[in-house]
């Protein structure tokens, strides 16, 4: 989770193989003390499911993400909101500068503690970076 300017503020790392629309509602809850609770999440299409978007709605937090092509149910947000989303290049630009870290690229380590130590550090390298 990024904020605007594209400053790490929280990670969370699961296996390959689960559904990362399952884990959107840890992230946010994952995130320490210190950083507010979002009032928009940009997310791609994968996340677009009608039960997140109400579990995130019941917290205060929009769910700006394009409607899959193939959804059957009638749209929930018009283009006003997704107007936003153009703003995914900064999400995306941070991943970049997490994989400069060869790392967090292909996880080599046996434990997942190593791996997420490893994201977690190249978080603090990408914010120490900036400054």
């Amino acid at each position: 989770m990024t904020d605007r300017q594209g400053t790490p503020l929280a990670a969370y790392t699961t296996a390959a193989n689960h559904n990362e629309v399952n884990t959107i509602e840890t992230l946010v809850d994952e995130r320490s003390a210190a950083v507010p609770a979002p009032e928009r999440l940009l997310y791609d299409k994968a996340a677009d499911a009608d039960w997140l978007r109400k579990a995130l709605g019941a917290r205060g937090i929009e769910l700006i993400c394009p409607h899959r092509e193939n959804r059957t149910r009638p749209p929930t947000q018009d283009g006003r909101s997704l107007r936003r989303y153009r703003h995914r290049w900064i999400v995306e630009r941070t991943l970049s500068w997490l994989h400069n870290c060869r790392r967090t690229i292909t996880r080599w380590e046996w434990y997942p503690e190593l791996f997420e130590g490893f994201v977690h550090l190249a978080c603090l390298y990408t914010i120490l970076k900036r400054f």
